[in-house]
């Protein structure tokens, strides 16, 4: 199995391998949805979304949120767990390079936490390109990077020039900072991003 294959994630679930898994939003969105130059309110989607902690949040900051994740049983956690909060998000079993043209331009957001790192370094010209195609005109990447050094993967690691670099030609970087207020495991290797969308 590779990190191309929903096996692969299914089976981290069933046996406790997802060591990814915060069992909470992401510290960094939290603070920024409730801080006063969080993002308005409007449609996201959650590109590997995982047991759904951080499109949960976001519904619970009045956003339409769809989840994405390739594991079904991250897929039925997440949904049980809007429906137990009453949240507006639904979650979808799928491969994140099947959602176009179907989601095609749909989305104020993309939102993107642990995905990037998850997929093969090679699709990560066509993960910018699919985040580009799932945008409104005006939208924006809401993004936590993984920004380790150590070789191997999943999680692939990155720099914040690479992740400038893949990015520039169809966004603009108006934001790429180091996360203060990271888990203690993640300290010193995460950096967040608010990327808008370039119109041509």
């Amino acid at each position: 199995m590779t990190t191309s294959d929903y096996d692969f994630w299914e089976d981290r679930y069933q046996t406790g391998g997802d060591r990814w898994d915060l069992g909470q939003p992401a510290p960094p969105f939290v603070d920024w949805l409730n801080s006063d130059y969080a993002p308005a309110p409007g449609r996201a989607i959650v590109l590997g979304c995982g047991r759904g902690y951080d499109a949960l949040l976001f519904a619970q900051h009045g956003f339409e949120v769809v989840g994405i994740d390739f594991a079904p049983a991250a897929i039925a956690a997440a949904t049980a767990s809007a429906g137990a909060k009453g949240l507006n998000a639904k979650f979808l079993q799928r491969d994140i390079f099947d959602l176009v043209p179907e989601f095609s331009r749909q989305f104020d957001y993309v939102v993107e936490h642990t995905c990037f790192c998850a997929i093969d370094p090679t699709l990560r010209p066509a993960y910018v390109a699919l985040v580009s195609q799932l945008l409104k005109p005006s939208g924006a990447l809401l993004g936590i990077f993984f920004t380790h050094t150590r070789p191997g993967g999943p999680p692939y690691g990155s720099t914040p020039q690479d992740i400038e670099q893949l990015f520039r030609d169809r966004f603009e970087i108006q934001t790429l900072v180091p996360v203060a207020c990271s888990i203690p495991a993640r300290q010193g290797e995460e950096h967040v991003g608010h990327f808008p969308l370039i119109v041509p």
